[in-house]
């Protein structure tokens, strides 16, 4: 597993609660509500939150029956726990989006929400997502837009060297990167997926403007405003809610995680683990957390998991 690009590791990290709770972020929590809502099915059997954290966007997928909530921090879901519980609608799993660990059509439906602009290797997390879904699922994508409005003029008065204009991603810190729209469709169109909607959303992402103008009324003028996205990009965060076509196959009745390390499925469930018969693998489960980060011992085998 030692092939797989860089990731972006918040174990450890209190993000929910930091950036989000006191970090001033009610504009853009509210803003990305309405967006999602937008975009979201209002129903569905089965959705993937890649990238979940600590749980902020899970309630907002009410229409589904079951939700998997996949990240690469143990404790990040953990903290998802904590907000949600443990019932059985919530499924949590500790995984590299590079190596997903589900077998493939298996999900209508998936999310990837301030999750992308952390992946080195976008257009490769991105197949991964592609895999995973059935014939017509809806995926919904978030991603970070360097061809934003600050950029074009900090670009324009010479305080940065990289264009926005160009189609390459920008690295602005380690790993972490902005992606110009036109790319991002272009990876898409040849994954297997067509966008069907664009929302451009964070108009007014300015410390200076959020403390001089009422948060309602910024959501309010955000609300208008992502109408706009199908046109021209210009804000700091584009949404866009992406249809899974071609020929695929579906998961086949039952059938669930599969090994990340091989490709191997079904898993064998043992009391604590996950085991895979082919390369010998075993996958922890800890804690109501299915825990595919690092693969512990060599193991024998039990009875299979089914979905």
């Amino acid at each position: 597993m030692n092939d797989r690009p860089p990731v972006c590791d918040y174990e450890g990290s209190r993000y929910q609660t930091v950036f989000w709770e006191r970090g001033g972020r009610q504009y853009e929590d509210q803003s990305e509500a309405i967006a999602l809502r937008r975009l979201l099915p209002k129903s569905g059997h089965l959705i993937l939150e890649l990238g979940a954290g600590a749980g902020r966007n899970t309630p907002r997928y009410a229409g589904f029956e079951r939700v998997v909530l996949l990240d690469y921090s143990r404790t990040q879901l953990q903290q998802a726990q904590e907000r949600l519980g443990r019932g059985s609608r919530y499924v949590f799993v500790a995984a590299d989006i590079y190596r997903l660990p589900f077998v493939d059509g298996l999900f209508d439906a998936a999310t990837m929400i301030r999750t992308l602009h952390h992946m080195a290797d976008a257009s490769a997390a991105l197949r991964q997502v592609r895999a995973v879904l059935q014939p017509g699922a809806a995926f919904i994508l978030e991603f970070a837009n360097k061809q934003n409005m600050k950029a074009i003029l900090r670009w324009l008065l010479r305080h940065q060297t990289w264009s926005p204009f160009a189609p390459e991603a920008v690295e602005f810190a380690p790993l972490n990167f902005d992606f110009h729209p036109r790319t991002l469709r272009g990876w898409l169109g040849e994954i297997g997926f067509q966008v069907e909607r664009t929302l451009t959303v964070s108009h007014f992402r300015l410390e200076a403007l959020k403390r001089l103008v009422p948060t309602g009324i910024l959501v309010g003028l955000d609300s208008i405003l992502q109408w706009t996205g199908g046109l021209v990009q210009l804000s700091p965060s584009v949404f866009l809610r992406a249809r899974a076509v071609g020929e695929t196959p579906r998961a086949a009745p039952g059938m669930f995680f599969k090994c990340p390390a091989c490709g191997t499925t079904p898993l064998d469930e043992q009391k604590d683990a996950l085991a895979c018969s082919k390369c010998n693998q075993k996958w922890a489960i800890q804690d109501g957390i299915y825990d595919f980060k690092e693969p512990m011992v060599s193991v024998g085998a039990s009875h299979a998991l089914r979905a």
